[in-house]
């Protein structure tokens, strides 16, 4: 065999090699780029799934707790009042209180008339400084039967003045629909996340996982919930 030929075969060579790297080395570019656009789709799909909180109430608890704890909620629920009264001290005690955890209440107003302007109310309320309060007021004095007119408008007056709130404010808010459209928003981000009944719970770690679970449930497992969150 020539030098000749020797020489032009191990060119050859080298080309085929280069040209397979060069393949390669393309193929490598495009699923590294595939990966960071499947992540960055993984990404985005987790912010969405977050709950959106902007419309709900004010956060009960530190802003800057690690857990935070949503209710969706209707203040003509009787499974609403239940959790209210048996398990929410326990949980404000031994995580809001202590800024392990903070809660936010999301409206889901859908049993009856007075449930939409009950909500309302509680944002009139708010814009005194007085929202947990009147949160409080209304499911202390639920009577359990939706519109049976424990929550019609003129309860809802009184609850805003046995809280010594200046009731022409109070008065000129509920009048002007101010926050309807709110309770409204707040309706969808319950529909959004799929909530069919009240309570439902959400509770999302600092990390954005999520645990959701619908009930009036005991402690218990509010506890052992978060336990399980890193």
């Amino acid at each position: 065999m020539s030098k000749r030929i020797i020489v032009s075969a191990a060119f050859v060579i080298i080309v085929i090699i280069v040209i397979v790297s060069f393949a390669s080395y393309q193929s490598n570019l495009l699923e590294m780029h595939d990966r960071d656009r499947y992540m960055e789709t993984i990404i985005a799909s987790q912010q969405s799934s977050l709950v959106n909180l902007e419309n709900g109430s004010p956060p009960l608890g530190s802003e800057s707790a690690p857990i935070t704890i949503v209710e969706f909620g209707d203040y003509q629920c009787e499974a609403c009042y239940a959790w209210f009264h048996n398990t929410r001290d326990t949980l404000i005690d031994n995580y809001i209180e202590t800024g392990k955890a903070k809660l936010v209440f999301i409206d889901l107003p859908f049993l009856g008339r007075d449930s939409p302007r009950a909500a309302q109310a509680s944002y009139c309320a708010e814009d005194q400084e007085k929202y947990w309060e009147y949160h409080a007021m209304l499911y202390n004095f639920q009577d359990g039967h939706p519109d049976s007119g424990w929550a019609d408008r003129d309860r809802l007056n009184s609850f805003a003045f046995s809280l010594d709130m200046n009731m022409d404010e109070f008065n000129e808010c509920m009048d002007s629909s101010k926050y309807k459209q709110r309770v409204k928003a707040n309706y969808d981000e319950s529909v959004r996340n799929g909530v069919q009944s009240t309570p439902t719970f959400i509770i999302i770690s600092e990390d954005g996982k999520k645990e959701q679970f619908s009930g009036a449930q005991p402690y218990s497992v509010f506890a052992a919930t978060i336990a399980s969150m890193p």
